[in-house]
């Protein structure tokens, strides 16, 4: 992959709170900007100030606390939306306009020269006021490919400082959004961001091609909360591009913090973090087959292509099932410093598989197990 400079901007505050059970209070939303601002996110989104008085509070609140993060807030492409986005402190107003036929059927009936018009103006609007701006096509890989470039073209002749692709309803392949993505840094010089939903399980790969293809921002938020299946999580777009480019990522972000970050969302949706989650699920570095516990004690990078300790979690050796295997077992006994020939480690092997096939073995039931054993042996 050709290394680029790319950016997260975060969207838990945004998008996040368009997720099912996501309620959350203005300390909160405080908490999770600041945890957010320590892990070192460079953007981070937050709800239109029009929704509600409480997120007008939100914004003024946050945008106020000196973060080193830049605070950014979502809006439609008006200028009363607009003025009240910058009345609120924020660095960048994010504002979009719906591109596809269905949308522009379905939500604001406006032709897509009405869509360049305002938006222009808006931009204009924006940049005036000496705020960053991005302009995003909403449901963009449903639009028709001639009508996005000519609005994006439109939008970086007037200064736009990014112009974002959303898939808004996870239709797009990744291929789909390498094609699109090329296709639009050919037109503009400006900065591309990538918003990407999960609904058919192609968030992260999306984001990555989105990156390899010349977007300079993606969207994410922790554990992906969002409107639907939600979009790229944090955890595992971080992941992917940790395969890429791991110092970049190292350097730039406290990643052992990550950890603690998708405990904070769980705990504040009341939702358990899955068992297979990127990187922080409880089994996400369980290691059982016995084959594997061999490699993994030789050498961690054998079933590894992530180093657990660099995101803050650590492995988990299930050394007391079926599976095991007498290098496993040999490797425990050294650990509680027992001295076991290899027929004795060879017996004790077959005894742990044999009770394993009723249940696992708890590492202390396996460790009484083995004191017991060389006691016998011993003796």
């Amino acid at each position: 992959m050709r290394q680029r400079d790319w950016h997260i901007i975060d969207s838990t505050l945004r998008e996040g709170e368009q997720f099912a059970l996501a309620n959350f209070s203005l300390a909160d939303k405080i908490e999770i900007a600041k945890a957010l601002d320590a892990f070192g996110v460079e953007f981070i989104e937050l709800t239109t100030p029009v929704a509600s008085p409480e997120s007008r509070k939100t914004c003024e609140t946050i945008a106020g606390l000196g973060l080193k993060a830049k605070i950014l807030t979502h809006t439609r492409a008006n200028l009363a939306d607009a003025r009240l986005a910058i009345e609120c402190g924020v660095y960048g107003v994010d504002i979009l306009f719906g591109t596809s036929s269905e949308l522009r059927r379905f939500s604001h009936g406006r032709s897509v020269e009405e869509v360049i018009e305002q938006s222009v103006a808006v931009i204009e609007y924006i940049k005036s006021q000496g705020r960053n701006v991005r302009f995003s096509s909403e449901d963009s890989f449903r639009s028709d490919r001639q009508d996005l470039l000519a609005v994006y073209a439109a939008a970086d002749s007037v200064g736009v400082n990014r112009v974002g692709l959303a898939d808004t309803v996870g239709v797009a392949s990744p291929s789909q959004v390498r094609e699109l993505v090329a296709d639009v840094r050919a037109v503009v010089h400006c900065d591309i961001e990538f918003h990407g939903h999960n609904d058919t399980g192609c968030a992260i790969a999306n984001a990555f091609e989105a990156v390899r293809a010349g977007a300079t921002h993606i969207d994410s938020s922790i554990l992906g909360i969002g409107e639907r299946n939600g979009i790229a999580p944090l955890g595992g777009l971080l992941a992917r591009m940790y395969t890429q480019n791991p110092l970049r990522l190292q350097n730039k972000y406290q990643l052992d913090m990550l950890p603690e970050l998708d405990r904070m969302i769980a705990r504040m949706t009341g939702l358990e973090i899955p068992f297979n989650n990127y990187l922080t699920g409880a089994f996400a570095y369980n290691h059982k087959a016995g084959m594997h516990l061999k490699a993994i004690y030789l050498n961690p990078g054998s079933y590894e292509i992530i180093p657990p300790e660099v995101f803050g979690v650590s492995r988990r050796m299930q050394i007391g099932s079926r599976l095991t295997g007498r290098n496993a077992i040999a490797q425990r006994a050294r650990e509680l410093d027992l001295s076991l020939s290899d027929d004795a480690v060879r017996e004790v092997t077959l005894l742990i598989k044999e009770l394993a096939d009723e249940q696992d073995l708890e590492l202390d039931e396996l460790d009484e197990l083995l004191l017991r054993f060389a006691a016998e042996v011993a003796a």
